[in-house]
């Protein structure tokens, strides 16, 4: 069964920074493609950054130039790394994984910055 576990969110001030780590347990073969998606109350969940097996990644256009996605295959981990955080950044962040075609999902962080 694989399991997802997330963490680094939290409270930051607009301008500042924050890293998300999501560590995937349970797996014996490769994960395909390793993501973070948002939601917001009311709203539909929607990608913010994706990579790939071949690191290939993929941003939201919001968050480009701002946010940095990155895997550590070595330990089932993604990351992202969040700049220049904005007040409408403010939701629950979820990890994805894709592993052997089949979708998992994190419990969720909350990230708020204050203005």
């Amino acid at each position: 069964q694989v399991q997802l576990v997330e963490s680094g969110g939290g409270l930051v001030q607009a301008g500042g920074s924050l890293r998300l780590s999501c560590a995937a347990s349970g797996t014996s073969f490769s994960i395909s493609a390793m993501g973070w998606y948002r939601q917001a109350p009311g709203k539909q969940r929607e990608l913010v950054a994706q990579i790939n097996s071949n690191l290939r990644t993929n941003y939201v256009d919001s968050i480009k130039g701002r946010f940095t996605i990155s895997r550590d295959n070595a330990k089932n981990t993604v990351y992202l790394q969040m700049n220049s955080l904005k007040p409408e950044d403010t939701v629950v962040y979820y990890c994805n994984v894709v592993y052997r075609f089949k979708d998992y999902w994190g419990q969720g962080t909350q990230v708020t910055v204050a203005s």
